[in-house]
């Protein structure tokens, strides 16, 4: 069909290549066999007695410490979601987003990978296409200041494990991490009016970058944000050191916040399904310097993937509750 411009039809080297996406039944299948390869892995030499005796006698009150634990820092997680996404456009209550949060939380468990809840939580919070590039736009950044707090945490643990570092050397080196991070976050943010120049006046990306200046006009925003993320990749840590100590395992808590951050990290690679494989096998590498044994490692991951599961039942329960995007918005009088 001819072109416009030129009046003659494109040739087949003019046009753009097409990007071939696997099928959707093929992706899942692949992400299912890796899923019971790398679970397989991780039971490779796990003794089934002892693993059973360890569920036998597990204290179920460290696991509901951690459960109760796990709860709490998706709450705050979620509370520092709205802190990035009112400003932009999104004036929900609190209480709305810890519900699309808990939602998310449902269809990342549900799907191959954790951020399948990234994408949905996005989708519920606005009803057009515009918006939901925005909201895609507040998930993001929640989650690099999540995946900020999660570097400077696991860095600094690391570290102060290879080099003996005591209590104040590794605060100080968490803070340098830390510091350096807040820079480049702040940098890239302070940027955004010069990307506005880029696009000419009537342009749909100046239009939606303009959007995201508040930012920009308030830095503290992203800053405020990566405190939150550190509560939450810090409570992530000690919700896991919970159930550990269901099992019988007590390690100083440095332990946790090198290898927990790790595996979370390992966890949103789409690899396996909600991060069956990973977590288990992770655990059982990570924590083998430490003295733990393959069975108790593979145990606090199936019991840490179990109190995954209930709070995504939870989002669950929620999304049946409330299945049109702005229902809970609308009863509280608000409008997208």
């Amino acid at each position: 069909m001819p072109t416009e411009e030129t009046g003659f039809a494109p040739t087949v080297a003019d046009q753009p290549p097409v990007r071939r996406r696997l099928p959707g039944w093929l992706n899942i299948t692949l992400r299912l066999a890796a899923t019971v390869a790398l679970m397989a892995l991780a039971l490779r030499g796990v003794e089934w007695p002892k693993l059973a005796g360890l569920f036998a006698k597990i204290d179920w009150r460290w696991w509901a410490a951690g459960l109760a634990t796990s709860m709490f820092v998706q709450v705050v997680a979620a509370v520092r979601w709205a802190a990035l996404a009112r400003p932009i456009g999104f004036p929900f209550s609190i209480g709305l987003f810890i519900w699309r949060f808990f939602e998310g939380m449902f269809f990342s468990l549900c799907l191959p990978t954790t951020i399948g809840g990234d994408v949905v939580k996005a989708y519920r919070l606005a009803d057009t296409t515009h918006g939901r590039l925005l909201a895609g736009c507040t998930v993001l950044a929640d989650r690099l200041t999540g995946l900020t707090a999660l570097g400077v945490l696991a860095g600094a643990a690391l570290i102060a494990k290879e080099t003996g570092f005591g209590l104040a050397a590794t605060l100080a080196v968490g803070a340098g991490l830390l510091l350096a991070a807040l820079a480049v976050i702040w940098l890239g943010v302070g940027s955004l009016d010069k990307l506005l120049t880029i696009f000419p006046e009537p342009h749909a990306a100046r239009q939606f970058i303009a959007r995201l200046l508040p930012y920009q006009l308030r830095p503290s925003l992203m800053v405020k944000a990566v405190g939150w993320s550190l509560v939450v990749q810090a409570g992530g840590a000690i919700s896991v050191a919970f159930i550990a100590r269901g099992i019988g395992i007590d390690l100083p808590l440095s332990i946790w916040f090198a290898v927990v951050p790790l595996i979370a990290l390992a966890m949103v690679l789409p690899i396996s399904i909600s991060g069956v494989g990973v977590r288990e096998g992770g655990l059982a590498m990570l924590l083998a310097p430490s003295g733990v044994a393959s069975e108790q490692a593979v145990a606090i991951g199936l019991l840490w993937f179990l109190s995954t599961i209930l709070m995504g039942l939870v989002g669950g329960a929620l999304f049946l509750l409330d299945r049109h995007p702005y229902h809970a918005a609308a009863q509280a009088g608000e409008t997208p």
